[in-house]
């Protein structure tokens, strides 16, 4: 079967961007990486009861500040879903804590019950949700800080999140399903049968078209939004999924565990797009949302000192900036560009910045006559 333009195309960005670039972060490892919704900075949270942020520059991170407060992990963090100043941290210490990277100080301190695993913003801003190892999950005002509601489950909950419409709220469980509850309303939907093992993470797609989940049984399975049906398996790892991130268009997924590599697959055929190498076990992925950028931690050791040190290294993949973008799917809208399929190839490679470059590179009557068709420069 013949690769999609779009798939041709990344395929050449990642040829030409094939190395992880590695960047300290911590002095122990690093339990989640996140983008702020601009995704000019990426926050990450670690081991060592800190959290970090860098400032993306081109292709590269380069640390603003180190954040102090937890008297433990930090085990996961976010961003707000439109506010790309504020993000938030859930730590072993029985608090949240939410930051403000323009006064680099933490604004509020909300305690808990118990000690927190993960943590979510709903996607209207207006609500943090936390769950504890006591498989409570609280519901937390955003802007007064209080708590709103509180559920006890009697199952183990892995990982949750909200729906993109804000209007349900998703549970992974210990006995391999996806509990669902009406939002804010709190009330049971549907409890589905994902996985005959522990339901370990779950991911929405930003098209809202799609959600996916990972399990012990190191399977990764799509299911439609709307329809609540499983499309797909993704099937190439080995060890639990510990792991998701969706790209920006929704069109590639990451999935991670202990093997030493990061799946990235074509979400509508399933097919494998990449493997990004990696020496050890990773906790954590995160496309960047705009571009076709990677953020991972694995538990990576010191080994130039002490080989038992953990290296605390936050890692990039793909192509952060246009020049490089450029660079890679050039050659490959040469090629493609004399075939019939140019318009959804220009459209999955909206990313570009600035155009003067593209048109420069695609200088050319055939791609002129298909970008006028298209719609022109506008529709970048």
């Amino acid at each position: 079967m013949a690769l999609s333009p779009y798939v041709q195309a990344m395929q050449e960005l990642f040829r030409a961007n094939t190395r992880s670039r590695e960047f300290p972060a911590h002095g122990a490892k690093v339990h989640s990486v996140a983008w702020s919704c601009c995704g000019r900075r990426l926050a990450s949270g670690s081991f060592d009861k800190t959290a970090s942020v860098f400032l993306l520059e081109k292709d590269r991170l380069v640390k603003e500040n180190n954040y102090r407060g937890h008297g433990d992990s930090v085990d996961q963090l976010c961003w707000h879903p439109s506010n790309p100043d504020l993000f938030v941290t859930a730590s072993g210490d029985k608090t949240i804590r939410i930051w403000d990277v323009r006064t680099t100080k933490c604004i509020a301190t909300v305690n808990t019950k118990g000690e927190n695993i993960n943590i979510c913003w709903s996607p209207d801003g207006q609500t943090i949700a936390v769950g504890n190892k006591d498989d409570v999950v609280t519901f937390i005002d955003a802007k007064t800080h209080r708590s709103k509601a509180e559920e006890q489950f009697k199952f183990e909950v892995n990982e949750i999140s909200w729906n993109n419409d804000n209007n349900m709220f998703f549970l992974t469980n210990g006995n391999g399903c996806i509990n669902i509850l009406s939002y804010p309303e709190l009330k049971p939907i549907q409890s589905i049968n994902a996985h005959p093992s522990n339901c370990i993470c779950i991911k929405f797609d930003p098209m809202g078209k799609y959600f996916a989940t990972g399990s012990a049984d190191a399977l990764v399975s799509l299911w439609d939004v709307d329809e609540l049906v499983c499309v797909r398996c993704f099937s190439r790892l080995d060890w639990p999924v510990r792991t998701l991130s969706f790209s920006h268009d929704g069109k590639m997924l990451a999935s991670a565990s202990e093997d030493h590599f990061i799946d990235i697959a074509e979400v509508e055929t399933g097919e494998k797009l990449w493997e990004v190498q990696c020496e050890s076990p990773t906790f954590t992925v995160a496309w960047h949302p705009k571009r076709p950028l990677l953020a991972f931690a694995c538990d990576d050791k010191d080994g130039k000192y002490d080989s038992s040190r953990e290296a605390g290294t936050v890692k990039l993949f793909g192509g952060g900036g246009s020049a490089s973008l450029l660079s890679g799917v050039g050659e490959c809208l040469v090629s493609v560009g004399r075939g019939k399929e140019m318009a959804p190839l220009l459209a999955s490679l909206a990313v570009l910045r600035p155009l003067a470059q593209l048109c420069v590179l695609l200088s050319g009557a055939f791609v002129k006559k298909q970008l006028v068709c298209w719609g022109g420069w506008g529709g970048f």
